[in-house]
C-alpha cells in the first residue's frame, strides 16, 4: 500500500490538454508582447527620425527665446519657412537654431544704428538686440532663390547669415515648435 502512494498519480488527457493550451496561450502572449514593443520602437524611431528633430542648443546665439543648453524639439515636414520661424539648420556640419529674417529675393539692408530693414520696411518684434552688419556681405543685400536669411536673436553674440551668407533651404531641418528648459527638466 505505501508504495501506491509513492507512486506519483498521472495527470488526467484533460489535465494535459489544459496545460498545454496554459503554455502556448503564454507564448502566444510573448510573441505578442514582442510584436507590440517592436511596433512601438518602430513608430518612435519614424517619428524621431523623419518627422521630429530633437536637438540641444549649442551658445546663446537665440538668447532670450532658446538658452544653451535647452532642448529643442522641431518638425522635419514643414516644407516653407515664413519670416519669424524659429529654424534649425546646418552650417559646416554643425546644428544651429536661428530665425528666418527674409527669404528668397527678400531685399535686406543694416544700418549703421543696427536697425534691420528687409524689403524697405522696419523689423520689429522680440528682438531685443540691434543688427549689426559683419564682414563678408555688403549691404543691400537681395536674398538668392533657394535660401533664406537666418539671424540668431542676440544679434551681438551669434554667427549667422551675417558670417555664413543665405542658407541653402535644403540646409534648413526643422521649424522649431517647442522648448524644454534645461533648467527645467
Amino acid at each position: 500500500m505505501s508504495r501506491q502512494k509513492e507512486r506519483k498519480r498521472l495527470p488526467t488527457p484533460a489535465e494535459v490538454i489544459a496545460r498545454r493550451r496554459d503554455a502556448i496561450a503564454l507564448r502566444r502572449g510573448y510573441w505578442s508582447l514582442l510584436w507590440r514593443i517592436i511596433v512601438i520602437a518602430a513608430v518612435c524611431w519614424l517619428m524621431f527620425t523623419q518627422v521630429f528633430l530633437l536637438t540641444q542648443a549649442q551658445g546663446n546665439g537665440m538668447f532670450p527665446a532658446v538658452k544653451d543648453g535647452d532642448l529643442v524639439i522641431a518638425f522635419r515636414l514643414q516644407g516653407d519657412y515664413a519670416k519669424d520661424d524659429v529654424v534649425v539648420y546646418t552650417v559646416d556640419g554643425q546644428r544651429r537654431v536661428g530665425r528666418v529674417v527674409a527669404r528668397e529675393t527678400d531685399v535686406i539692408t543694416l544700418d549703421d544704428s543696427g536697425t534691420l530693414l528687409v524689403n524697405g520696411t522696419v523689423q520689429s518684434g522680440e528682438i531685443l538686440y540691434p543688427s549689426y552688419a559683419k564682414e563678408g556681405i555688403t549691404y543691400p543685400y537681395t536674398v538668392p532663390e533657394g535660401h533664406v536669411f537666418i539671424l540668431g536673436d542676440y544679434r551681438t553674440q551669434t554667427e549667422d547669415s551675417r558670417d555664413h551668407g543665405p542658407i541653402p533651404m535644403e540646409d534648413v531641418e526643422a521649424k522649431v515648435i517647442t522648448i524644454l528648459r534645461r533648467q527645467g527638466i
